[in-house]
């Protein structure tokens, strides 16, 4: 996808000593993103991963309110079941580009982090937020399947901890979301951003080989799962938008928030 200029408005970069601060900047809609805010991610991503001037990537959200709210419902909700598929496969390279990161990546969560932000947030190696990062996968609500935020949880807190977030489509406070180790360090909301830079040069010191093999470590081990779950999104996504379901749910809440 060709990454147009609202999009470079949208998703900000700025090389802070060798540590790209990227920044999700649609506050006035808590940041939620659409398919090119996605596009520009991915290659700043990639970009970031082969430039040797660059030694670590933060990834914030502007304003005070939201990390990223996640998926736009503006434009979820005009998908079909083939835009539905291509979708899927816009996540998977996003994901994938996260995934396969081999340098340090930190996420600074000044707010709350939802559905698709929520799994882009567990993706990155250090989590920093405020009492109020919240964080929660309520997809369910919006009509949509959760195939890939179920993988991401699972992982991270098991079987019955991902079934019930799940479910519920709850959002879990900072305090729990640091208990369970989702969140790796609280602090005041003005420290959200200079703790998550003075962590990325931390680990951007570390020995750059062993780094990079850890993190190949880590994708690998759980390559065949991503593949698996990637694959059953597609499909499941594929069925629920040719039901019809999601985009009907998210236009009445959409119509209510009006």
């Amino acid at each position: 996808m060709t990454i147009d200029a609202e999009a470079e408005g949208q998703v900000l970069a700025e090389n802070r000593d060798g540590i790209l601060l990227i920044t999700l900047n649609r506050p006035d809609r808590l940041n939620a993103w659409n398919a090119p805010m996605r596009a520009r991610l991915v290659a700043l991503i990639n970009g970031a991963n082969s430039d040797a001037a660059i030694r670590a990537v933060v990834l914030t959200g502007a304003g005070t309110r939201a990390f990223c709210a996640g998926q736009d419902l503006n434009e979820g909700r005009t998908f079909d079941g083939a835009r539905a598929e291509e979708w899927i496969e816009e996540w998977r390279r996003l994901y994938g580009a996260l995934r396969r990161f081999e340098k340090p990546m930190i996420m600074a969560l000044n707010g709350l982090a939802a559905g698709s932000a929520f799994q882009t947030a567990l993706l990155g190696d250090v989590r920093v937020g405020h009492a109020g990062s919240r964080m929660g996968q309520p997809e369910i609500n919006s009509g949509m399947v959760s195939a890939t935020g179920f993988w991401i949880m699972r992982e991270m807190l098991g079987l019955s901890r991902a079934i019930e977030m799940v479910l519920t489509g709850r959002l879990a406070s900072a305090e729990e979301c640091h208990r369970l180790g989702l969140l790796h360090h609280l602090v005041e909301p003005e420290e959200v951003l200079p703790k998550a830079m003075a962590i990325a040069a931390e680990l951007a010191a570390k020995p750059p080989l062993a780094f990079k093999l850890n993190k190949q470590r880590f994708c690998a081990a759980t390559q065949a799962s991503f593949d698996e779950t990637m694959e059953a999104a597609r499909l499941l996504h594929r069925q629920a938008f040719d039901a019809g379901e999601p985009q009907r749910v998210m236009g009445e809440f959409l119509n209510k928030s009006r």
